[in-house]
């Protein structure tokens, strides 16, 4: 089997990366191995840089840069400046990551002599290179040209950092059928009501975890979204059904803070536990597809369509600040396409 591994810089940490073609086995391998991490940034399995793992794995020479105290100073600042734009926490640590990466790639070179071409030489020695996504390299790009907005007596012109040209991904969606038999699939309530929730209103894991009881208007028959994505509040309607299940689910749970609480009460419920509990889900229904939380999203919007819902509610309801965001679910929803007669029928 191919595999190759090699040093590399995470969060400023020495760290062992090796690189392979995905293979159940493999995976399971490496997951057995102490100090053994999974970088969703980077695409890779990581571990720590030891004499043991090293001889393990072939490598003779390290290959690894560290950010130096201007890059230091560079991310402080830049921290700072974000905070007080009063950027997510989430997206200040990508932002930082992000450009940590870049800097620490030129850590040999004054901050203020960096030019265009520098950028350039990143994305092909570094993104490219080491084969991490387009989504990363846009990243890295947006956080270059945020960065670089901050400071003066640069040699960067903003305007001109070009970004990756995008792949066309069509959104996954699920079948009604198949998210039936997902939302069934849960035996504990708890489980069952957050996957059912985040289907029947089209939420965001994130938007799901940080709802209260207080959100809830069970007169109007709404859930209040406090603070979503792009700092915007919204409403999405509560179906009848589902304002039963959750008031059953209520009453056995008693929540004290967050809507959906860790074993902590007053304490939000963990992400990492609720994309456990798709992958549980997902496994007991017997669906043989890699499905995310986001996919319940996307099957809601794409139901929504094909029921008849006008493409301007579902923007409404999905939060999205551009109709051309929610216009991607007119490519896969099945409504109209099933209704063309092939020519191989004729022959």
């Amino acid at each position: 089997m191919n595999w190759s591994a090699k040093i590399i810089s995470h969060n400023g940490e020495k760290r062992i990366a090796v690189y392979f073609e995905k293979n159940k086995e493999l995976i399971e391998r490496i997951k057995q191995l102490e100090g053994s991490r999974w970088s969703q940034k980077m695409k890779v399995w990581h571990l720590p840089d030891t004499e043991i793992y090293r001889k393990q794995f072939q490598i003779a020479t390290l290959e690894v840069k560290l950010i130096n105290q201007e890059g230091i100073d560079a991310i402080t600042k830049f921290t700072f400046w974000l905070r007080s734009k009063r950027y997510s926490e989430k997206t200040i640590l990508t932002y930082c990551d992000a450009l940590k990466s870049f800097l620490t790639f030129y850590n040999e070179k004054p901050i203020q002599t960096i030019t265009n071409e520098d950028v350039i030489v990143f994305n092909n020695e570094f993104i490219i290179k080491n084969k991490l996504s387009e989504s990363y390299q846009n990243q890295v790009v947006n956080a270059i040209k945020l960065y670089f907005k901050t400071i003066r007596e640069t040699q960067i012109e903003i305007e001109k950092i070009h970004r990756p040209k995008r792949a066309k991904a069509l959104p996954n969606v699920l079948s009604k059928e198949e998210v039936k038999a997902i939302l069934e699939a849960p035996t504990n309530v708890k489980h069952k009501m957050m996957l059912s929730l985040i289907y029947s209103c089209g939420l965001r894991c994130g938007e799901l975890l940080a709802l209260e009881p207080k959100h809830i208007d069970s007169k109007r028959n709404i859930v209040l979204l406090k603070n979503s994505k792009g700092k915007k509040d919204r409403i999405a309607p509560l179906s009848p059904k589902i304002l039963e299940l959750l008031r059953a689910y209520y009453v056995m749970y008693k929540p004290a803070k967050y809507l959906f609480e860790g074993n902590i009460v007053g304490e939000q419920y963990s992400e990492k536990s609720l994309q456990s509990i798709i992958k549980q889900s997902i496994k007991k229904a017997g669906i043989n597809k890699p499905v995310t939380l986001h996919w319940l999203r996307h099957s809601y919007a794409t139901h929504l369509l094909e029921s008849g819902t006008d493409l301007r509610y579902i923007q409404e309801l999905l939060g999205h600040s551009s109709s051309k965001t929610t216009e991607i679910y007119t490519h896969v929803s099945t409504k109209n396409i099933q209704q063309i007669k092939s020519p191989f029928d004729d022959l």
